[in-house]
């Protein structure tokens, strides 16, 4: 027997943790997994020194094409995210446009993501009030799921989910087996401060803040289990920014209601004073909470209560976050960091076991989104690998970034644990700082159950 490719000497992170193997990879998928493969192969990889991961799982990134690629592109957005170890992506329905909430939009995101993605990947599809009739059809055309706003988007062509589209909505999906991913923000009330302080001029970051306190996510949330509950629709809370929010989703899976929550690298880098020494640039929504929050939002990550962690790579034209705080664009740019981020804020610093890490940044979201043959490091799975120097100390500088805007908050910041190389299907697409195969993704269908 004869591999297409062989790994050697590396420290391969399974599901059980770091172990001494070689891997063979044929057709794109792992052969064989053990100590000291000794068959021929047509190329090998001296992974000495180095750890090998599951490729990124990133379920929550905005490419903004078609329609706003002076915002990002699927080429930039995906180079980057290929430098950062990732392997496959899920793009959100906003803020392309058209919105991704009929099929023929969907259509046309498709076709630009496998003409120019770096990476595999996977399209969220819209629900909406006027996309209730198409979930059927986006179903078809191979959505991985669909998300939803509980607040106002800023943004055109997604309108807010109200209750009975999120109740007749999630009824469907529910017989469709696919998800709902929600944004939980409470919409009265947060369009009811943001109009009250942008009247009285209060526009400055804690004014942002105190625009969206932490009982629109918390109220929010609890709405969301009870649909959930009545409908059986499986459903994630997106980027989920509070402690609270999380002990009310873990509750509830504990009494049989199919919800999990997700959150952010930033939510876990940075805190409130953070935000206000760095200025709109680090404007999001939900926004960065305070470092009490943070810490327990930690704790919930070490206890195994979230169940992924995502980027929200959401990048603009750089002059929409200009002006005062309130009023500027909220999005972060993020999907180069988040692999050297986990690697530094949770293994080096928390004591966080590297298979947790792989279940947060892959394993989970494979299998939550049921990726077929995705997250995971073990025969019969694609070969989609991020090799990581665990001891390598670097700090980011804007020339590293590979966005379509040079433009970071992790720009300046020292991490430890450095991506080498990135593989996809056994396809070596990054290497050692450098973008090394033309785009090559493919489109990923979930496996439906029903």
């Amino acid at each position: 027997m004869s591999y297409d490719l062989l790994i050697k000497n590396a420290e391969v992170v399974l599901d059980n943790g770091p172990v001494r193997l070689d891997i063979a990879v044929g057709d794109g998928k792992i052969a064989c997994l053990r100590e000291n493969i000794t068959e021929p192969a047509a190329e090998t990889v001296d992974a000495a020194g180095l750890h090998v991961l599951p490729g990124v799982v990133d379920a929550h990134v905005h490419f903004d094409e078609p329609g706003r690629s002076e915002w990002e592109t699927v080429a930039d957005g995906s180079t980057a995210f290929a430098a950062g170890g990732g392997t496959v992506f899920i793009d959100m329905p906003l803020n392309s446009f058209p919105t991704t909430c009929d099929p023929e939009a969907f259509a046309a995101k498709l076709a630009v993501a496998a003409k120019d993605a770096r990476t595999d990947f996977a399209l969220w599809a819209g629900l909406t009030p006027y996309s209730l009739d198409k979930l059927e059809a986006l179903a078809e055309a191979g959505a991985v799921g669909f998300k939803a706003f509980a607040c106002f988007t800023g943004v055109g062509g997604i309108d807010r989910a109200d209750d009975y589209t999120l109740y007749a909505g999630m009824k469907k999906l529910a017989a469709l087996d696919l998800p709902l991913m929600v944004h939980a923000e409470n919409a009265e009330i947060t369009r009811g401060l943001t109009e009250e302080f942008t009247a009285a001029g209060r526009l400055r970051a804690r004014d942002y803040f105190a625009s969206r306190p932490i009982i629109t996510e918390t109220e929010n949330v609890g709405r969301l289990i009870h649909f959930a509950g009545e409908t059986g629709c499986r459903v994630f809370i997106a980027h989920v920014s509070t402690a609270r929010a999380v002990t009310l989703v873990t509750e509830a899976r504990a009494r049989g209601v199919d919800i999990h929550c997700e959150t952010i690298g930033h939510y876990l880098a940075f805190n409130e004073d953070d935000v206000e020494r760095l200025g709109a640039a680090a404007k999001c929504s939900p926004p960065i909470r305070n470092r009490e929050n943070q810490t327990r939002l930690w704790a919930k990550i070490l206890s195994g209560e979230i169940a992924f962690i995502s980027s929200d790579h959401s990048p603009c034209e750089p002059s929409l976050k200009e002006g005062p705080f309130l009023q500027a664009w909220g999005g972060i740019t993020a999907c180069q960091s988040t692999l050297p981020l986990m690697l530094t804020f949770g293994c080096a610093e928390r004591a966080l076991g590297l298979p947790a890490l792989t279940r947060l940044l892959a394993g989970n979201a494979g299998e939550l989104f049921r990726l077929p043959g995705k997250g995971r490091i073990a025969v019969g799975y694609d070969a989609d690998f991020a090799f990581v120097d665990l001891g390598r100390e670097f700090t980011l500088r804007a020339e590293d970034l590979l966005y379509k805007h040079q433009v970071s908050l992790y720009t300046g910041y020292a991490f430890r644990g450095a991506v080498r190389r990135t593989m996809l299907r056994g396809r070596t697409v990054f290497l050692d700082g450098k973008i090394v195969s033309a785009p090559q993704g493919r489109f990923v269908r979930p496996e439906r159950r029903k």
